[in-house]
């Protein structure tokens, strides 16, 4: 036998793994060019829809179209909406056959570079912090609307100039401003069907452009605004001109069966302005609740917007709201399922720290988001928090922690206090009579964890802002202890602080017992700024205390649920396919059973059908894959039970979790300044100095004034950079609803 032979296997393996990355690399580019060529061919009709030659092509596509089986309804919902779902469907094959391959792609270019979604362009203004990439989509936004009001404009002057000219300039002004108000709502619904898609916290589209709901939600609030500004001027040009031609309460009360019905459209807009004006930064600050329940009028904007304009006009905007439906449709069975609360500790410097239980087959990265419900607070209140640690930190549970600043984190703080006190008085691990009742939406963010993907990392933090970097810092002495991928090299933590109470927070990691020897690969440095005090408390340097803490006693069984659209990717994309399918199939079997045959025409009418068809497939037709998805989660988390039945999960219990100062030789640099804010044109000097000519991740978690400061140095390092000079890459990790 030939002494290589043996060999001959292992070489067969290799080209046969290097065959499989070959079609799998050939079918994502064919993907991605079939996704970008459905989304710039759809935009750019929506783009040129106000020039003669789209609306050439609209109105052959819906001769050639109005005969078939779904009519007028189908044709401009696969005109409009289509695309958008196929995106979807597209999206959740890529992500499948992706799988981990880049989860943890390495940027490890020799050559430093700009790149669009991290170069901070505009740092100050209403937009807040604006990278080159948003700036592009804020301009060709802005053009569109400059664009397409200038079209319809020149297109309503010719109308009323060669037809209406024998009319009184009276009319022919009330004509005028009714022709343009009907032209802004037109470019309302094109800018509607986008309005939805960042606020599907879950969405496969979020995932597949790695954008977490986080950071989309500025988008939606952009678009909400341009949106309502559309429909205000839409409403208000009819008003005016009704009001000139003498009729206007009987326009605003008209309900029209052929035709726009006015009276829905009032109400919808009634709803729309109602959202937008308590949506408003000032307003929104001052009481967020209302501006939370106002929100949920949504609804009744939705539905009587179909009422007020009929299914196919519907359609325009009709792919965008189908998959916000199906993410809250998601998003409510996920949240019913109760939460174990497995430890609380309430610190003495205002902040709480919840360990909540999940399930091993529940994934999440170091810079995700929860939503959560106290249900013993509130029924009806949501809060989101960072994620304070990391996954390599155990499958079955995950920790966020709380700053106490408003009357719910109040109530929660005394809650978890009067826990402690009835566990002093009992038995540590019996259960207390008052308890914690959680509810869980999520986890959300980056599909990938960007914080990987950086051998030198600047993480900013203001206050309770260093809680995601705790999961980071986590998240990578785990990697290098168990040699799992990571890039990160150089670290440094800048924290601001108000009180030197607050810097026991650092402490909750661990470091020496995560990874003991991790200054051998990694080097940290730590500058925290204490900005209210001049010099040390007392206290500092010895053990923090009193702690209150809980633990309880509690089952796996009880985790979180993995009904959650950034879960199991086949689930999810099976879950939205079927669910399409189900509108097809909904709206085939109302027009073959009920449409054609008793000849429904009313437009208002078969608007409320359409929006029927579409929740009635999202509950049916979703709802089925919901409840084989969920058996699927109590058979996986069976199955692992029953495997780890010998080496499970432990929490560590909170009263032996002491917070301190490590005692010995640091292995990082740790510095502590007193009554001073960090300046940040030194500090990144001074790392571009050191770290030389490299990619540096700057990720800033604060409020926005600190973001805009952070930018600002982002930006100004960069543009006065030479070519042996670091280039900044500015990421904000801040929620800002």
């Amino acid at each position: 036998m030939d002494e290589n032979s043996g060999y001959e296997p292992l070489i067969l393996k290799k080209d046969d793994a290097n065959k499989k990355s070959l079609w799998v690399s050939l079918a994502k580019l064919f993907l991605r060019v079939a996704m970008w060529v459905i989304f710039t061919a759809w935009a750019a009709f929506i783009f040129l829809f106000p020039s003669d030659f789209a609306s050439d092509l609209y109105h052959k596509w819906s001769r050639a179209t109005d005969g078939t089986l779904f009519g007028a309804t189908g044709s401009r919902f696969l005109l409009f909406s289509g695309p958008i779902l196929l995106i979807a469907f597209l999206a959740t094959v890529y992500l499948i056959i992706s799988g981990e391959e880049e989860t943890h792609e390495m940027r490890t270019s020799r050559n430093p570079h700009f790149r669009l979604w991290t170069f901070p362009i505009l740092v100050d203004g209403p937009f807040g912090v604006v990278s080159a990439a948003e700036l592009i989509g804020i301009i060709l936004f802005t053009s569109y609307i400059i664009w397409a009001v200038s079209v319809e404009s020149m297109k309503n002057w010719n109308i009323v100039s060669s037809l209406y000219h024998h009319l009184p300039s009276k009319e022919r002004s009330a004509l005028m401003l009714e022709l343009t108000g009907l032209r802004l709502g037109l470019i309302g619904l094109f800018c509607m069907a986008f309005l939805f898609l960042p606020v599907a916290r879950g969405s496969v589209l979020l995932r597949l452009i790695d954008i977490p709901f986080e950071h989309a939600t500025r988008y939606h609030v952009w678009l909400g605004h341009l949106t309502m500004l559309l429909f205000t001027l839409h409403g208000l040009f009819y008003v005016i001109g009704w009001a000139m031609e003498g009729h206007l309460i009987q326009e605003l009360m008209d309900w029209k069966n052929i035709g726009i019905a006015i009276f829905p459209g009032v109400i919808s807009l009634l709803a729309g302005l109602l959202m937008w004006v308590t949506s408003l930064p000032g307003l929104r600050r001052i009481n967020f609740e209302l501006f939370f329940y106002t929100h949920q009028l949504y609804v009744v904007f939705v539905v009587f917007l179909a009422l007020h304009v009929g299914d196919f006009l519907f359609c325009f905007a009709a792919g965008g709201i189908f998959l916000f439906m199906l993410d809250r449709f998601l998003r409510f069975w996920q949240s019913r399922k109760t939460v174990n609360v497995l430890a609380a500790r309430s610190f003495p410097c205002g902040t709480v720290e919840l360990v909540l239980s999940k399930p091993a087959n529940l994934h999440y990265n170091a810079l995700g988001w929860i939503f959560l419900q106290v249900r013993e607070l509130s029924w009806l209140q949501w809060h989101p928090f960072s994620v304070s640690s990391s996954p390599l930190d155990g499958k079955h549970h995950l920790a966020i922690l709380i700053k106490v600043l408003g009357a719910w984190t109040e109530k929660l703080e005394k809650r978890i206090s009067s826990i402690s006190e009835e566990q002093l008085e009992t038995k540590p691990f019996l259960q207390p009579h008052t308890k914690i009742t959680a509810s869980i939406e999520g986890p959300y963010g980056h599909e990938s964890p960007y914080h990987l993907t950086y051998e030198n990392l600047i993480l900013v933090a203001g206050g309770i802002g260093i809680s995601p970097f705790l999961a980071i810092l986590n998240d990578i002495l785990h990697r290098i202890n168990n040699s799992k991928p990571c890039l990160p090299r150089n670290v440094l933590i800048v924290w601001a602080v108000k009180t030197s109470k607050e810097l026991p927070l650092l402490q909750t990691v661990d470091m020496k017992s995560i990874c003991p020897f991790f200054s051998d690969a990694l080097n940290l440095e730590i500058q925290t700024y204490v900005t209210r005090q001049t010099e040390p408390s007392l206290e500092e340097g010895h053990v923090i205390g009193p702690v209150n803490s809980s633990i309880f006693p509690a089952s796996k069984k009880c985790g979180m649920s993995v009904l959650v659209g950034t879960g199991n990717i086949i689930w999810s994309g099976i879950y939205v396919i079927m669910s399409t399918l189900g509108l097809v199939i909904t709206v085939y079997l109302l027009d073959i059973l009920y449409i054609n045959p008793y000849n429904i025409y009313y437009w208002w009418y078969k608007g409320l059908l359409f929006v029927a068809c579409m929740t009635i497939s999202v509950v049916l037709f979703g709802g089925l894959v919901i409840g084989l998805w969920h058996i699927w989660e109590r058979k996986t988390s069976f199955k692992e039970e029953c495997e780890n039945t010998t080496k499970n999960d432990s929490i560590v219990h909170p009263k032996e979790r002491q917070i301190h100062k490590n005692s010995g030789k640091e292995q990082y640099l740790n510095i502590v300044r007193y009554g001073q804010r960090p300046e940040f044109s030194e500090i990144f000097g001074s790392m571009a100095e050191r770290w030389g000519n490299v990619d540096i991740g700057v990720i800033v978690c604060g409020p926005p004034t600190l973001q805009t400061s952070v930018a600002k140095e982002c930006r100004t390092q960069n543009l006065n950079r030479r070519n042996n000079q670091s280039v900044f890459h500015f990421n904000s990790h801040s929620f800002d609803l």
